[in-house]
């Protein structure tokens, strides 16, 4: 893990972080890049400190792996910005700042005074970052808005899932995660404005608009063709079924496919491979054999246009998918993604944790990254770069804190001396 003093891109910025879940993807981007970022908790610790899953699974604020993950290289300062005396303290913490961070309910920190005309009072170029689930700004601004509310509001839930199935929530805080992206993206353009112009602005981001993104082109099709795309599950845009596209099990897990698709090699080649191996059984045989020597994506779109050949052709698609499920399944995923890429047919592995731990890939890269835990006695793997900076790299520059853990030098360099932080502390401001 570098030092604190490894050459940075942000490593002249501060970041207060007042972002709860929806944002705190957003401040770990920042503090990784190098920026000073100051995870501003309540006295009784951020609520993401509660959620699982735990380090041995035991409880306890500073055993949520789910924090972690999400508070490398910040610092942790306890504050009760509802209290006088708190908003004082970060009245002269936003003096030493850049950027602000939050996820309050639009007007909060108004109410408080320490909205974007609050704070410019204080610091005129500071950058306000609002992640919220619907903005700043119209009828929903005030909706409450948990990770399932923005995937379902955004479309990706209508996308995802089989199509069979109804709409399905895309995994894990997906909806967080685009929204803490975006939030990033603007705020890093928020400080380079600053730099040339030399004035703050108000990033507002929405969870909704952060995720509609990601609908592709659905949003196309109903605005050029007023159709709607619907849920393919592992297949495509066309209602049938496609050998050599879709997920196939193997004897150790799981490859993808997408044989037939512009990009790789066509399905003749994965035929004679199969004809190689001995193991297309009838398939080098007709009616299969010039099938499968056809068989691609504009094969398949033109046959859909003749409806009454179309029953006996699913039929043989069907028999060359169950000869495809075998031959796959006689095999190891591995076995099965090396052959194909040799053969530039496109397979790839539907990767498990454990997959990833252990890919020659990334383990060549070194991209999962060690961090020492003292207070654990342990040293855990998280997650690597997002990117790659050659003269400016990404990296953890410290483990995430400890609840309050930098209280005294954070607070000490704003002149609050031990006796009066005892005092602060025993009061509930810290």
């Amino acid at each position: 893990m570098p030092s604190d003093n490894a050459p940075a891109a942000l490593d002249d910025i501060r970041v207060l972080d007042l972002a709860g879940e929806i944002g705190q993807y957003c401040t770990k981007l920042l503090a990784d890049l190098g920026a000073d970022v100051i995870k501003i908790e309540p006295p009784e610790g951020d609520p993401v400190r509660a959620l699982p899953p735990f380090y041995h699974d035991e409880p306890g604020p500073d055993k949520s792996l789910y924090w972690l993950n999400l508070n490398t290289s910040k610092r942790s300062a306890t504050l009760n910005i509802a209290d006088a005396e708190g908003r004082k303290l970060f009245e002269k913490l936003v003096a030493t700042a850049d950027v602000v961070v939050e996820s309050f309910e639009p007007g909060y920190l108004d109410g408080l005074g320490l909205g974007y005309e609050g704070l410019t009072k204080i610091k005129p170029e500071i950058i306000l970052t609002s992640v919220t689930g619907f903005g700043q700004t119209g009828p929903h601004a005030h909706y409450k808005a948990p990770d399932i509310v923005g995937v379902a509001m955004s479309g990706i839930m209508w996308l995802a899932g089989d199509r069979q199935d109804p709409p399905n929530v895309p995994p894990w805080r997906q909806g967080y995660i685009s929204a803490s992206i975006q939030a990033a993206a603007g705020t890093m353009m928020a400080i380079y404005h600053r730099d040339v112009q030399g004035e703050g602005q108000h990033v507002d981001v929405s969870m909704q608009e952060a995720l509609s993104i990601a609908q592709e082109t659905a949003m196309q099709y109903w605005d050029m063709l007023q159709q709607l795309r619907n849920r393919t599950g592992a297949g495509t845009i066309l209602p049938i079924s496609i050998p050599g596209i879709g997920p196939y099990e193997c004897r150790d897990g799981w490859v993808y496919g997408f044989v037939g698709t512009p990009g790789g090699a066509p399905w003749s080649d994965l035929l004679q491979w199969m004809i190689d191996e001995g193991a297309a059984e009838d398939l080098a045989e007709e009616p299969y054999h010039d099938f499968c020597m056809n068989l691609n994506m504009r094969f398949l779109t033109s046959i859909m246009q003749d409806p009454s050949a179309l029953g006996a052709k699913i039929q043989i698609m069907s028999h060359i998918e169950q000869v495809l499920c075998r031959f796959v399944a006689s095999r190891g995923k591995w076995e099965v993604y090396e052959g194909a890429q040799r053969k530039r047919l496109l397979f790839g592995i539907v990767s498990t944790p454990e997959d990833i731990a252990n890919n020659p890939q990334l383990q060549h890269r070194k991209w999962l990254t060690a961090v020492d835990h003292p207070e654990l006695r342990d040293t855990l793997q998280y997650p690597g770069p997002p990117y790659r900076l050659s003269e400016t790299p990404w990296a953890i520059r410290r483990r995430p804190p400890l609840l309050g853990e930098h209280n005294s030098e954070i607070y000490s360099d704003l002149g609050v001396n031990e006796d009066e932080l005892e005092r602060l502390h025993a009061a509930g401001v810290i």
